[in-house]
């Protein structure tokens, strides 16, 4: 799930999208007097059917789920998760005999055992709105929307059912009838559309695939729909599909557009589309930011980030999805990571780095660790520094150590491990797959950045000695500052080593808090910088530094000049950058800069050609700051 745009983000939070099947209370965030919220661990769910009638004016929703599943072993009670601010009228089913509903909890009885059930249950109400919405009926632009947003456990706030990540249902159909003006979205394919005779109609939706129950949705309003096509192969297309309020359509377009190349990118990294049978697409709705929702993700923004980073949760939210809230990151960390991974490949290297640098900058506010501690509290789960900008992060560190190569083949692996793909996962499985993949144990990087607190201060200190061969030794000590866990970081460390002859890289495996390293160089060195690729979250000192101060344009020199002159400049942030030179009426005369750029210190010389003798101005334009210097030409 996205950050929400504005209330969320100041409150640090952020949003998208079996072992933690237990009886044990679990904490409903977003409610005025907590409740506990129980699971039923000894039953399996295999399919959702959803039949459910929306009335406006009044608003009310009236319903009947069907619920599969089995038992491991036999027996004859179990229980589902259903508000209850909602009513229930019955429940059906060859071998059910009597049912109760209280304190959010239907509770089901059998008149045999039994190793599976199949039942029908027909209830009614205003749903309730905790956690982000769960469930709302509003408007825009004086149409009513009604739409869902069920994470974390908002699911029960509108439909029973075991309100866990950890149990995926097999299947699911989800028939939405509704005043036949508007339109109802769902997972999955529409299948059927039933006019009424009563002005309604019924929107019939099927999902095929494995789908978690907060991942099932509803999106319904006056939508204008606008299709692009994913060509994954000659003979093959994917439907993009977008439902848009009307008045939003025009506006959006071009951001809508970008969506068939993320597409591109993130099946060419992560492997093909989870759900080529089906289609993936947007619906618009009253919430701030973005929903993961499976093949059809829920928008309130349409930035190209947020597209990118919910059209990532497919593979890393749905496909594969954290199997409790403890591990969210291993759905919001892999969705904010793969905003970079597409940056990457429309903007280049360059814009990778500085959209690396800003997450890595927060990154130093997540207080505590990366593994939610209290997965029962939403400002817990979807803290916006931890789950979504530190997560991110680790995969970054990550694939620092294993290069670009191995990691992708990692990511690939892990979407497609028999163990966890179209099913659910733990931190420690992404540690298998990646562990076998790079051929050496990671245990190390997963327990520091993932279960531990904070990262590594570096003190660098270092000398050169001469040896009787005349080359040199290059003595690097890097020391830590004390932490608590883990008390010091070990991590590969990359350092560049500048000597009169050139530059030489070399990895170094730092393992303690205090450690020497000898490196021996060719001709004598000038300057170490530690980490210039910025590969670890980190502070530093100590070292030649990397960073700019901020964005400044320089005096030329020599000024006056024949026949050449030196123009320096530095920028402080990634973006397009022009250095241009006007005549005194403001005609451009020559071009010195016109691409975009990292943040640094930049030189150009210019050395007219067919110019007078005369003033001349140079302007610099970057990230919206202009600055401009009078120079002197003298033939």
């Amino acid at each position: 799930m996205r950050t929400a745009i504005l209330l969320l983000a100041i409150l640090s939070l952020g949003f998208c999208s079996r072992h933690m099947e237990t009886n044990a209370p679990f904490f409903s965030p977003g409610l005025s007097k907590p409740n506990d919220i129980q699971i039923d661990s000894t039953i399996d769910i295999t399919y959702y059917k959803l039949n459910l009638k929306l009335q406006l004016s009044p608003n009310y929703l009236t319903g009947i789920a069907t619920i599969k599943g089995k038992f491991p072993a036999a027996k004859n009670s179990f229980f589902l998760n259903l508000s209850s601010s909602l009513t229930v009228d019955s429940v059906a089913g060859n071998n059910v005999v009597s049912f109760g509903h209280s304190q959010d909890l239907l509770s089901i009885n059998l008149a045999n055992t039994a190793s599976e059930f199949t039942v029908n249950v027909y209830y009614k109400g205003l749903p309730g709105g905790s956690g982000f919405g769960s469930f709302e009926f509003s408007y825009h632009n004086g149409i009513p929307v009604i739409w869902s947003l069920s994470e974390p456990y908002g699911s029960s706030d509108w439909f029973p059912n075991k309100n866990t990540p950890g149990d995926k249902a097999d299947s699911s159909d989800v028939w939405v009838t509704c005043p036949s003006s508007l339109t109802a979205v769902s997972n999955g394919l529409l299948k059927e559309t039933v006019v009424n005779p009563d002005n309604t109609t019924t929107y019939k939706w099927h999902g095929s695939y494995p789908i978690a129950g907060y991942l099932i949705s509803i999106a319904v309003t006056n939508y204008t729909l606008y299709n692009n096509y994913f060509r994954y192969s000659a003979n093959d297309s994917l439907p993009v599909t977008h439902y848009i309020y009307p008045e939003y359509l025009e506006n959006i377009k071009a951001n809508l557009d970008e969506t068939p190349n993320m597409l591109t990118v993130f099946s060419d990294r992560y492997s093909l589309y989870p759900f080529i049978r089906e289609k993936y697409g947007h619906a618009q709705f009253g919430w701030g930011g973005g929903m993961e929702h499976q093949t059809i993700s829920s928008m309130g923004a349409f930035t190209s980030g947020v597209i990118a980073h919910e059209l990532a949760h497919q593979w890393f939210g749905d496909k594969v999805t954290c199997r409790n809230f403890h591990h969210i990151w291993l759905n919001e960390g892999f969705a904010t990571y793969s905003e970079a991974v597409y940056i990457e490949a429309s903007q280049g290297k360059d814009a990778y780095d500085y959209f690396m640098k800003s997450k890595m900058n927060y990154s130093k506010l997540a207080a505590g660790t990366v593994y939610v501690q209290n997965a029962y509290s939403e400002s817990e789960i979807f803290n916006t520094y931890k789950s979504y900008y530190k997560g991110g992060v680790i995969l970054h560190m990550l694939r620092g150590i294993t290069g670009d190569s191995l990691f992708f083949t990692i990511m690939k692996s892990y979407a497609n491990d028999s163990l966890v793909s179209y099913g659910t996962a733990v931190t420690e499985d992404f540690q298998r797959v990646a562990e076998h993949v790079y051929g050496k144990s990671l245990a190390y990087f997963f327990y520091e950045w993932v279960y531990g607190e904070n990262y590594p201060k570096y003190n660098v200190i270092w000398d050169k000695a001469r040896r009787e061969d005349n080359t040199y030794d290059v003595l690097i000590t890097l020391n830590q500052a004390a932490n608590t866990s883990p008390a010091f970081f070990t991590m590969p460390v990359d350092f560049r080593i500048r000597t009169k002859a050139g530059d030489t890289t070399v990895v170094l495996f730092n393992s303690a808090a205090s450690q020497t390293f000898t490196v021996n160089v060719p001709t004598e060195p000038v300057t170490i910088t530690m980490d210039p690729s910025n590969k670890i979250l980190k502070d530093k000192k100590g070292d030649d530094p990397v960073e700019p101060v901020g964005f400044k344009l320089e005096q030329n020199y020599p000024n006056p000049f024949n026949p050449s002159t030196k123009i320096e400049y530095q920028i402080r942030e990634y973006g397009s950058v022009s250095l241009k030179v006007y005549d005194v009426t403001g005609r451009e005369v020559a071009l010195l800069v016109n691409e975009k750029q990292r943040p640094g210190s930049y030189s150009v010389v210019f050395a007219p050609v067919n110019l007078a003798s005369g003033v001349y101005y140079y302007t610099l334009v970057s990230g919206g700051v202009t600055e401009t210097k009078k120079l002197v030409y003298l033939r």
